[in-house]
């Protein structure tokens, strides 16, 4: 059975700082998450209600996705509900599911259950009973209400396209429903009660964006990197960051801050996301002589950009000098402001290889790094 979907982004979601609907959430703007989910569900048709203007910005949110298209909504959500019944274009009997945007975190077991509620009734909502004693009252209390029976409505509501719509047609003008459950109550449907999702949380206040970070899935990866650079004459040495007075400098296209290198490197392994050659090449002119703290800010945007979150970083350095000890608390500083991670999840250490090799030699230095991310998984 093949079904469609009306998600609902149309509201101006002022409460929750304005345009929820386009905020990023691990790593995607709110409104993918339910559209991907319908997708992935098995919808055949996924239409997007947005305020008059937004068009585009639901065509870059859902860059790449098909079988979808945006609408216009109205001024109240039922005007926009209504506005996207009139256009699917499957059957007029056709599985229709109504979601709202605001609640992104939609797993394909909630739709199921819905679907397959849906048989021999008018309509199925997602719900979860209330577990919290209920009291009714202004600044005191004045009577406790028994929450027996009592559910939290949640999103998606599923129904019969042609259904809802009757039903829509004969609500009394002038009133509004708080959802389209009430519609069909209202006109004599039956509207059946399947277990919601905790998770399915709706974002109304700005920390609620916080709560729902905290409830995506997330996978640990670990990166590493290695760089080297010899020694050439110069009377400064970059280091994390650090500029330290020394008797030669390390040569290369950029600054050659070996640890920067080899950290940058070490997050763009852990994201999959190729290595610092492939981002800023040798042979680019532009990055002769650059600092490489922008190697690393470019490498902490695109994990930002992918929901990730860094969650330490080590390096090692390998020389014979400069002694790096005096040295290595502003370069964990450095680091750790460049990162935004607190000072101790930052560890810079040093070693020698005992006059063994090429740092042993004093012919250069080299730099290894790991780092510890979390991506939504």
């Amino acid at each position: 059975m093949t079904f469609a979907a009306i998600v609902v982004a149309a509201g101006s979601g002022s409460r929750a700082g304005g345009d929820k609907q386009w905020r990023r959430l691990g790593g995607k703007p709110v409104v993918r998450w339910s559209v991907e989910a319908m997708l992935d569900s098995g919808a055949d048709q996924v239409v997007v209600v947005v305020a008059p203007g937004s068009q585009d910005r639901a065509a870059d949110a859902l860059a790449g996705l098909t079988h979808w298209s945006a609408i216009v909504g109205g001024a109240e959500r039922s005007d926009s509900v209504q506005a996207g019944l009139r256009a699917l274009t499957g059957a007029k009997d056709q599985v229709v599911l109504i979601h709202d945007a605001a609640r992104p975190l939609l797993s394909a077991e909630v739709i199921g259950r819905l679907r397959a509620a849906l048989t021999g009734a008018d309509g199925a909502i997602a719900a979860l009973p209330v577990s919290d004693t209920l009291k009714r009252g202004s600044d005191r209390i004045e009577a406790t209400v028994d929450r027996a029976g009592l559910w939290r409505a949640q999103t998606p509501q599923a129904f019969r396209a042609d259904r809802l719509l009757a039903a829509y047609a004969a609500w009394p003008d002038g009133t509004a429903p708080t959802d389209d459950a009430a519609v069909v109550e209202r006109d004599g449907g039956t509207v059946r009660l399947v277990p919601g999702d905790p998770r399915l949380m709706k974002l109304t206040y700005p920390e609620d964006f916080d709560m729902a970070e905290a409830l995506i899935p997330r996978q640990t990866r670990v990166g590493s990197g290695f760089d080297a650079h010899r020694w050439g004459p110069g009377d400064t040495v970059w280091l994390c960051g650090v500029a330290i007075p020394h008797d030669q400098t390390l040569i290369g296209h950029s600054d050659a801050d070996a640890g920067l290198h080899a950290l940058t490197d070490a997050l763009l392994g852990a994201m999959g996301d190729g290595d610092i050659g492939d981002h800023f090449p040798p042979t680019d002119p532009q990055w002769k002589g650059a600092p490489s703290d922008l190697f690393l800010i470019h490498a902490v945007e695109r994990l930002h950009a992918r929901g990730g979150r860094l969650v330490n970083v080590d390096v090692t350095l390998i020389c014979e000098r400069p002694k790096v000890k005096p040295h290595r608390q502003a370069m964990r500083e450095r680091l750790a402001e460049i990162l935004g991670l607190p000072l101790d999840a930052v560890s810079v250490k040093a070693t020698t290889t005992e006059a063994m090799g090429f740092t042993g030699r004093g012919e250069g230095l080299a730099a290894q790094a790991l780092a510890t991310i979390e991506l939504p998984a």
